[in-house]
């Protein structure tokens, strides 16, 4: 599973005009799963993820939480984050979860992140989305669960 994060001052998701989700400070998480994540991965990626330190603290240092700046994730599923495009031009999807499959386990990545104390929003699963923001920094890392571990 995969989770690319980025730090931001706000993000919105909408669908066909209409905003779904938006948070102020905090982090955009654009949310991968492959054919063989388990609830497992979402819950290690989502503890990893709000526990990193990378909120600058009074001296500039990254220092602080989302939830030590009391910051709220938007969370967008992404399965375009296990395109291959090793051949071709066409990138091709085959390493993605099925539809079901990831939906249940971005929902779990969700549910995962707001047990930790943090304000969750959500883009639409499988919805032609449009992500607006402005990322912090500009401030972007990917985190990736292999085995319900963090690689």
């Amino acid at each position: 599973m995969r989770v690319l994060i980025q730090r931001v001052d706000h993000a919105s998701v909408s669908v066909g005009g209409e905003v779904v989700g938006r948070v102020g400070e905090g982090m955009l998480g654009l949310v991968g799963v492959s054919r063989g994540d388990t609830e497992a991965d979402a819950r290690a990626l989502a503890a990893k993820v709000v526990g990193l330190r990378i909120f600058p603290d009074e001296d500039g240092r990254f220092n602080l939480s989302l939830r030590e700046v009391g910051g709220a994730m938007l969370v967008v599923s992404q399965f375009t984050l296990y395109a291959d495009v090793r051949r071709g031009r066409r990138p091709g999807f085959t390493r993605a979860a099925r539809p079901e499959h990831a939906e249940r386990l971005v929902d779990e990545f969700a549910l995962a992140v707001k047990a930790e104390g943090i304000e969750v929003s959500e883009g639409r699963f499988g919805a032609m989305m449009q992500v607006d923001l402005r990322n912090n920094g500009p401030f972007t890392l990917m985190v990736e669960t292999v085995n319900g571990r963090v690689v």
